[in-house]
């Protein structure tokens, strides 16, 4: 049975991620689709607006046979790391034959070559990213430069590079091959030109695609029922259900709380110790929060924001702060050894074929049921579940503890 791997987040699950599954498929031939799925936190720094049982529902309605859980300590990272522990997971299930990425360039030819150049670790890259920034450049505007000096390009081709890597697609399809190449994955590598919505559009340009960002700011701001044209019927009917009982919609406002309590309680070195807190960051929050207009994360991101810091990075770190994940147990050194286990979410009847497969070919334990292994990145995805629940318009001890005792998601 020849399968698919996709990396998703389905925030929510949308008709532009239905086209890139069915066109996944066919480019590939597979009979059948695995999705690496983010957890209650995202790779921007965001909660997401349902639970993750809710978006493996979604996509398991889709078609998608197999969802496995991308821990939260590759999710809530960088490209490099994201790339690295979802691809990880994919080669590690030892059932995947091929990688399926949607880009705006929907083209390997550029991106191969980078990839091979880029993929051993380099000191003259880092040097390189270190120069740049110093120079007032944010991560990827930095890592695009050079990334093109490394690899000997021509100003001309660093201009090319530097246009092309600032697309977020491109960007983490790069990291993507980079992943393959690193983990000698015998996993071969697809791309899909995204087409008619670009990821960060705020407004809706076309009448049946739409960005998920842009999605987003029409439920919290207009309701539910100004999506329909964009979103599978079976993402409306499970928003519905989980908005109604209380499970929704999320984000960063409803972690205002507990933000603001951490951040005013610590000390500078005490915020120092958390992963993404760098060159400095401890001391400009405990400089801007009394400065702050209202105590609301939005205004604590514009406030701490610079040309050198993006908002997804300052995000990433305030999630980092908020889980409590300190700098040791996301070292390069912890990340590169990849994720431990593979955590399965949801499947269906096909599913449930790879699973048996899996037993024979998969190099890592597979977990359906939290309460039967023990790892440090699954004790934190059962923190960040948890964290999740208890900012719930409706919270519950139940749902809390929910992601240690809840089965898999069966369609």
């Amino acid at each position: 049975m020849k399968t698919v791997g996709i990396i998703v987040e389905y925030n929510p699950l949308h008709n532009g991620h239905v086209l890139h599954y069915t066109r996944s498929k066919e480019i590939t031939n597979a009979d059948a689709v695995v999705a690496i799925m983010s957890g209650p936190f995202l790779q921007r720094g965001e909660p997401a607006l349902v639970s993750k049982r809710a978006r493996t529902e979604m996509a398991l309605h889709m078609g998608v046979d197999l969802v496995i859980e991308l821990p939260t300590a590759y999710a809530v990272q960088p490209a490099e790391w994201f790339a690295y522990g979802a691809v990880a997971l994919l080669n590690g299930t030892g059932v995947v034959d091929c990688l399926s990425f949607g880009s705006e360039s929907g083209s390997l030819e550029d991106l191969f070559p980078l990839a091979e150049a880029l993929s051993e670790e380099s000191g003259q890259l880092r040097n390189e990213i270190t120069k740049h920034m110093s120079s007032g450049s944010n991560f990827p505007s930095a890592y695009a430069i050079a990334a093109a000096n490394v690899t000997g390009s021509s100003q001309r081709s660093i201009n090319e590079l530097t246009q092309m890597l600032a697309k977020p697609n491109n960007s983490l399809g790069l990291h993507y091959l980079i992943a393959l190449r690193r983990l000698q994955s015998r996993i071969t590598a697809h791309t899909i030109t995204r087409e008619s919505a670009n990821y960060h559009d705020l407004v809706p340009t076309d009448k049946t695609i739409a960005s998920a960002t842009s999605i987003r700011k029409l439920i919290l701001e207009e309701g539910l029922e100004t999506i329909s044209s964009y979103v599978p019927n079976y993402t409306l009917d499970i928003l519905y259900r989980e908005f109604t009982n209380g499970l929704g919609p999320m984000d960063w406002e409803r972690f205002r709380q507990p933000m603001f309590q951490t951040l005013l309680t610590q000390e500078p070195e005490e915020l120092e110790s958390y992963h993404e807190v760098t060159e400095g960051l401890e001391h400009r929050i405990q400089k801007v929060l009394p400065q702050l207009g209202e105590p609301t994360i939005d205004a604590l991101l514009s406030a701490l924001k610079t040309k050198r810091y993006t908002r997804t990075k300052l995000q990433r770190m305030l999630l980092h702060i908020l889980l409590n994940h300190n700098k040791a147990e996301m070292s390069r050194t912890k990340l590169t050894e990849g994720p431990g286990y593979i955590r399965v979410l949801g499947f269906s009847d096909k599913g449930r074929v790879l699973l048996k497969q899996m037993k024979k070919t998969a190099s890592l334990p597979v977990v359906m049921r939290p309460s039967t292994f023990s790892h440090p990145y699954l004790n934190m995805d059962l923190q960040a579940s948890a964290a999740y629940a208890s900012a719930y318009p409706n919270p519950t001890v139940s749902s809390m503890f929910s992601d240690y005792l809840a089965p898999p998601v069966i369609l």
